[in-house]
C-alpha cells in the first residue's frame, strides 16, 4: 500500500511539473479581442487580398490565442492589441497588390488600433505615398514597413511619434528628403536603406545605436554633428553620393562598431596617426576616392576587418587600388552641395554679404548674354527642321523622345595586354563569370584600372588564323560601336603556343562597355518600373532597338545577323536608352568573315516583333506557345474593334496613346512574326512603319494637348 502510495505521488508531481513548464513557456493569453478589434482584423484581411498568414482567419477565430509563427504574431493586452506582425512570402518574386488596394483606406482602418506598440508590415506589396495619417499610433515603440512599394516623400508626421525605438522603412520606393527626426528621443535602431533618399544627410537625435541610410542618393559631406552619438554602434552609408572627406572623430566614436562608407565619392587622405575606436571591428571604405596611406590604427586588433580597396592608397603593397591621378580627376569633378558647406563651416556675415553682392552682379552680365544668345540660336532654329540621329521631325510637331536622343561619345577603343585582362577579372575569378554563350564564349565583369566597370568575352579559337585574316576581324569588331549597341570598347589577342604546332590556341577577348540600369525585361517586370514607361517611351525604346539591329545588318560590312534578340538582351543605360547586348561577335575558325544569312535576318525580324508586342501588352513571353497565343488575341482584337483593341494593351499606357499610332506598331509587329518568312518585312520597312506611328502620336498630342506624354 505504501508503494502504492509513493507511485501515486510520483506520477502527481511529474504531471504538476508538466502543467507548470507548459504554462510558462507555452503561455496562452486568457484576454479575448474586442468586437471593434476583432473587425478590424477582418477588413485588414480583406485589403491585403488574403495573403498567405491571414488566409484562415474568420468572426470566430480567437486571435489573442494564435500561436506565433515566423510570419504572423498577435500578441494582446486586455481586449486590445499591442503586436502586430504579418511578414509575406519573400521566396518568390514580390509584387505590389492590385489596383483595387487603398493605402488610404489601409491606414485609416490599423491606426484604430490606438494600443499597437509593435507594428511589421514586410513583404506584403502595398504601395502608394505612405499617409500622415501614421502619427496617430501615439503608442508605437516599433515600426517595420520593409519590402514594400511606398513610393513619394517620408511624411513629417513620422517625427511626431515619440515613443518609437525602432524605425525601419528600408527597401521600398520613398525618395525626396527625410523629415526631421531629432525630436525622437527614444529612437535607437533606424533603417532607411535601399531607398531613393537625399540629396541632403538627414536630421538625427543623438541617441541612436544603429542607423543604415545604405543604397540612397545622398549627395552630402558626413555633417559634424555626427561626433555627438556616443551610444551608435552601426553606421552603414554605403552607396550613396557622399562628398567631402571622412571626418576623423567617425572611427573614434566610443561604441562603434561596424561603420560601412563603401562606393560613395569620398574623398583627401587619412592622417597616419589617427585613433580608432577600440570596439570597431568592422570598416569598409573602399570605392571612394581616398588618396595617401591608411593609417597606423587600421592594421591594430586582432579581430579588426578593414576593406580598402579601388581607391588610390599607396604603399604597404595594397592591390586594386586605382593611380593617384583617378581619384585626383574624380575629386575635383564633385563638390559639395552649398547646403552642407554652410552647415559645416560659420562664413561671417560680412564675408557672406560681399560675395552674393559679387555674384548678383555677375550673374546679372551673364544673363544678358544667355538672353542675347537665345535670340540668336532662336533665329537660326526657326528654319530648320528638328532632327535626331533615328527620325526628323518637322517643327510643330512635337518632342522627340528622350532614348532617342544623342548619347555621349564613347572613350576611343583601346588595344589591351592579357595581364590587364586578368587584372580587370581578377584572373577571370569564377565569381566574376557572369554567362556562357556556347559558340559565343564566356562573359566576364571586370574593372579597368581606370575604375570603369566593363564585361569581357573571352573567345576561344583553335585552329589557327593567319595575320591578314585576325587582323580583318579585329577592324569589323572595332566597328561595332553604335548608340544602341552594348559597344566593343576594344580587345586583347591570346596565343597559347604547346609542344605540338597543330594544338595552337588563340584567346579573343573583347571588352564590352557595363550597363547598370537593367534589362527591358526587368523594366516590364517590376510593376513601378512599368508604369514610367508610357507609350511615348515604348515608341522610342522600339526606334533604338531597331535602330541597333538596322546597323548590324546595313551599317557594317559585311553584315551581322541571327543576332539572338530577347528582352532579356536588352539593357539600358542612364538615361533609358536600349543597348544590344547579344549580338554575334564577328569571329569565326576560318579565314572567311561571316556572309549575309537570309534566315538569320528573318530570325532577328521575328524576335523585334515580339519585343514590341511584349512592350505594347506589358507581357514578358517566355515560351513561343505563349507568343503565338498572344498573336491570335492581337489578330482577333484588330478585327473585332478598337474597343477590344484597348483591352488587351498594358493598362499601365492607357490614355498615353494615339489609337492609330498604336495600331500601326500591333499591325507591324504581327506581320514580324508571321511564320512564313517570306511575309516578314525588312528592318528598313519597320522602321518606316514605326516612325508614322510616331508621327501619328506627335500630331495626337500636339492637338490634345495632353503635355504628359511629351517627353523632353
Amino acid at each position: 500500500m505504501e508503494i502504492f502510495h509513493h507511485s501515486n505521488s510520483t506520477h502527481f508531481c511529474f504531471c504538476f511539473w508538466v502543467s507548470l513548464t507548459f504554462f510558462f513557456f507555452f503561455p496562452f493569453s486568457s484576454a479575448q479581442l474586442s468586437p471593434s478589434e476583432t473587425r478590424i482584423l477582418i477588413q485588414i484581411q480583406h485589403i491585403l487580398e488574403y495573403p498567405q498568414p491571414l488566409q484562415s482567419w474568420s468572426n470566430s477565430t480567437n486571435f489573442c490565442n494564435l500561436p506565433p509563427t515566423q510570419s504572423l504574431t498577435i500578441l494582446c493586452s486586455g481586449s486590445h492589441i499591442t503586436e502586430l506582425t504579418i511578414i509575406g512570402n519573400k521566396t518568390t518574386t514580390q509584387k505590389p497588390l492590385s489596383n483595387n488596394f487603398s493605402i488610404y483606406s489601409f491606414f485609416t482602418i490599423i491606426t484604430k488600433l490606438s494600443n499597437l506598440r509593435s507594428l511589421k508590415l514586410v513583404g506584403l506589396g502595398m504601395w502608394g505615398p505612405l499617409p500622415s495619417m501614421i502619427s496617430r499610433l501615439k503608442s508605437i515603440e516599433m515600426l517595420d514597413i520593409s519590402s514594400n512599394f511606398f513610393t513619394g516623400e517620408i511624411p513629417d508626421s513620422i517625427g511626431s511619434l515619440i515613443s518609437i525605438r525602432r524605425l525601419v522603412l528600408s527597401d521600398n520606393l520613398f525618395n525626396g528628403s527625410v523629415p526631421h527626426l531629432n525630436h525622437l528621443k527614444l529612437l535607437e535602431d533606424l533603417h532607411l536603406g535601399k531607398n531613393h533618399l537625399g540629396p541632403n544627410f538627414p536630421l538625427l537625435p543623438f541617441n541612436l545605436v544603429n542607423v543604415s541610410l545604405r543604397n540612397n542618393s545622398i549627395r552630402s559631406a558626413i555633417p559634424n554633428d555626427i561626433k555627438n552619438f556616443s551610444l551608435l554602434r552601426m553606421f552603414d552609408l554605403s552607396s550613396n553620393k557622399l562628398l567631402g572627406s571622412i571626418p576623423y572623430f567617425l572611427l573614434s566614436l566610443p561604441s562603434i562598431q561596424n561603420l560601412n562608407l563603401a562606393d560613395n565619392r569620398l574623398s583627401g587622405s587619412l592622417p597616419l596617426n589617427m585613433s580608432c575606436s577600440s570596439n570597431l571591428t568592422y570598416l569598409d571604405i573602399s570605392k571612394n576616392l581616398l588618396i595617401g596611406k591608411l593609417p597606423i590604427c587600421f592594421r591594430e586588433g586582432k579581430n579588426r576587418t578593414v576593406l580598402s580597396s579601388w581607391n588610390c592608397f599607396s604603399g604597404g603593397g595594397l592591390k586594386k587600388q586605382h593611380p593617384y591621378s583617378y581619384c585626383n580627376k574624380q575629386a575635383l569633378a564633385v563638390e559639395v552641395p552649398v547646403e552642407v558647406k554652410k552647415r559645416q563651416s560659420n562664413i561671417k556675415i560680412w564675408a557672406v554679404v560681399g560675395i552674393i553682392g559679387g555674384g548678383v552682379g555677375i550673374a546679372i552680365v551673364f544673363m544678358g548674354l544667355v538672353v542675347l544668345i537665345l535670340r540668336v540660336l532662336k533665329r537660326k532654329r526657326a528654319n530648320h527642321v528638328t532632327k535626331s540621329d533615328n527620325v526628323v521631325i518637322e517643327k510643330g510637331h512635337g518632342h522627340v523622345p528622350r532614348t532617342m536622343r544623342l548619347a555621349s561619345l564613347l572613350p576611343p577603343y583601346n588595344v589591351f595586354t592579357l595581364e590587364e585582362m586578368e587584372d580587370a577579372t581578377n584572373n577571370f575569378d569564377p565569381s566574376n563569370l557572369v554567362g556562357e554563350l556556347g559558340l559565343q564564349g564566356q562573359i566576364y565583369k571586370g574593372w579597368l584600372r581606370d575604375g570603369s566597370r566593363v564585361l569581357v568575352r573571352c573567345l576561344k579559337i583553335k585552329e589557327k588564323l593567319s595575320p591578314q585574316s585576325l587582323q580583318q576581324q579585329m577592324e569589323v569588331i572595332s566597328k561595332l560601336r553604335h548608340r544602341n549597341l552594348v559597344s566593343v570598347l576594344g580587345h586583347c589577342i591570346a596565343t597559347y603556343q604547346n609542344q605540338n604546332p597543330i594544338n595552337t590556341a588563340t584567346t579573343i577577348f573583347i571588352v564590352m562597355e557595363y550597363m547598370a540600369n537593367g534589362s527591358l525585361r526587368d523594366h516590364l517586370s517590376e510593376w513601378a518600373k512599368r508604369d514610367t514607361l508610357k507609350w511615348p517611351q515604348r515608341m522610342g525604346l522600339t526606334m533604338g532597338v531597331a535602330k541597333g539591329v538596322e546597323f548590324l545588318h546595313s551599317g557594317i560590312s559585311p553584315g551581322i545577323f541571327g543576332n539572338g534578340l530577347r528582352i532579356e538582351n536588352i539593357l539600358l543605360d542612364e538615361t533609358l536608352s536600349p543597348k544590344l547586348s547579344s549580338y554575334k561577335i564577328p569571329l569565326s575558325s576560318s579565314s572567311k568573315l561571316q556572309t549575309r544569312n537570309e534566315n538569320g535576318e528573318k530570325e532577328d525580324i521575328y524576335q523585334l516583333g515580339s519585343i514590341l508586342l511584349q512592350l505594347i501588352t506589358g507581357k514578358v513571353i517566355e515560351s513561343k506557345r505563349e507568343l503565338d497565343i498572344l498573336k491570335i488575341e492581337m489578330e482577333s482584337s484588330l478585327v473585332e474593334s478598337s474597343t477590344r483593341l484597348r483591352e488587351v494593351i498594358d493598362p499601365s499606357i492607357r490614355g498615353s496613346f494615339a489609337y492609330d499610332s498604336i495600331k500601326t506598331a500591333v499591325e507591324i509587329s504581327l506581320k514580324c512574326v508571321c511564320e512564313d518568312e517570306n511575309g516578314r518585312p525588312n528592318i528598313e520597312d519597320f522602321l518606316w512603319h514605326m516612325k508614322y506611328s510616331l508621327q501619328v502620336q506627335q500630331g495626337w498630342t500636339t492637338s490634345s494637348g495632353n503635355l504628359s506624354t511629351m517627353i523632353n
